[in-house]
């Protein structure tokens, strides 16, 4: 089993010394969040907790983009794992996304992950003059446009939706780039069980997950994708306390824990706390796991 630490909203300034601190204390990845602007009227409603509330906590929340944050960290260490959880893809230009992410895997040596998700927010599609209700399509489009220019080879890609001429993008990653689908709706995971290197979840509790996971397994039958021994899933469960909580995780397929060892409602938690906690969740259930 591995562990992510999922650093919450706010607190950027901590970044760095909690990146050094997890990977000393045993982590495998950090995690990054993705927010784009605060809009101050919305049409849409969060889809896994009240809308009212999330908004509350986003209004003036910094959040950095994941790309800049990515790679200020990934200098600070040596073998902890970044990716963003989960990054706003089709409202963004995907060859710029794929050299951004095919330039964070170069210096980083392959130490980087693409979280990919769309947007519950309306406004983050229309602001950017991309179609809301295109946004399934453009996804995938997305996504096979940042594989194929990260390839290393000639790429070209042509529909209604994007006309790309031969390309090369260099310099391509030594390795592939997992590429982790996020969201609970039957469409995210159809698609994580039919081109995704692996599954994300939100913030959720085991019944959920266990759900989830099911009618993802059973997707990645029906696609013939169940073969894949490296197919990651990434679980937040955030009724899980003792070590016996992430092993009935481990036991339904989960090979990756997302955890955030403080109070991520409490914008108040300092710096020293974060590292103070992060470090006594290693001791207590990452080494004796």
């Amino acid at each position: 089993m591995r562990f992510t630490l999922m650093t919450g909203l706010g607190g950027v300034e901590h970044y760095p010394a909690l990146a050094r601190a997890a990977e000393e204390a045993g982590w495998t990845s950090f995690a990054i969040p993705d927010s784009l602007f605060y809009p101050e009227f919305t049409a849409s409603d969060y889809p896994y907790m009240s809308t009212e509330a999330v908004r509350q906590a986003l209004d003036g929340m910094p959040v950095l983009e994941p790309f800049v944050a990515m790679a200020s960290l990934v200098a600070v260490t040596e073998r902890l794992r970044f990716f963003p959880a989960v990054m706003k893809v089709p409202v963004r230009q995907p060859l710029v996304l794929a050299k951004a992410l095919s330039s964070l895997a170069v210096i980083s040596n392959n130490r980087v992950s693409l979280g990919a998700g769309l947007s519950p927010w309306r406004e983050d599609f229309e602001y950017n003059g991309v179609d809301f209700d295109s946004r399934g399509a453009l996804m995938d489009d997305c996504l096979a446009i940042i594989r194929g220019a990260m390839s290393g080879e000639y790429f070209e890609y042509h529909n209604d939706n994007f006309d790309i001429g031969k390309m090369k993008l260099s310099p391509a990653p030594s390795e592939s780039v997992p590429i982790l689908i996020g969201g609970h709706a039957k469409p995210a995971l159809r698609r994580a069980a039919r081109i995704g290197d692996g599954w994300i979840s939100a913030n959720s509790d085991y019944d959920t997950l266990a759900r989830l996971i099911d009618d993802l397994q059973m997707l990645r039958r029906d696609y013939g994708t169940d073969s894949r021994d490296d197919f990651e899933i990434h679980a937040f469960d955030m009724t899980a306390r003792a070590v016996e909580d992430y092993q009935r995780l481990a036991a339904l397929g989960v090979t990756d824990i997302s955890v955030t060892p403080w109070n991520p409602a409490d914008p108040g938690v300092t710096e020293s706390a974060k590292i103070d906690a992060l470090q006594k969740f290693a001791n207590h259930v990452i080494e004796p796991y």
